[in-house]
């Protein structure tokens, strides 16, 4: 099973800085934007709020807390689901 992080972002943010290299290499996450979501099969998400805009966060199972906490305290991220996937 998997869990996808909807990330809604500041506008004006970076993306690419959602997730450390850390992160991305312990849990292997994949970011992707809504296109790149729907292209791999994944639904349709939310659309971009206030300019923002939306990253996809595909992850374990068993790495959706460290990720859950990396949402929790980013500065980037203004809002975000979780959806279970599988």
């Amino acid at each position: 099973m998997m869990h996808i992080f909807e990330c809604h972002l500041v506008a004006g943010s970076d993306p690419s800085t959602l997730l450390s290299e850390e992160a991305l290499r312990e849990t292997q996450a994949q970011v992707m934007t809504p296109d790149e979501a729907r292209a791999v099969g994944f639904g349709k998400f939310s659309e971009a709020k206030d300019g923002g805009e939306v990253r996809l966060v595909a992850v374990a199972m068993r790495d959706a807390q460290w990720i859950h906490r990396v949402m929790e305290r980013s500065p980037i991220v203004t809002s975000y689901k979780v959806h279970e996937v599988g």
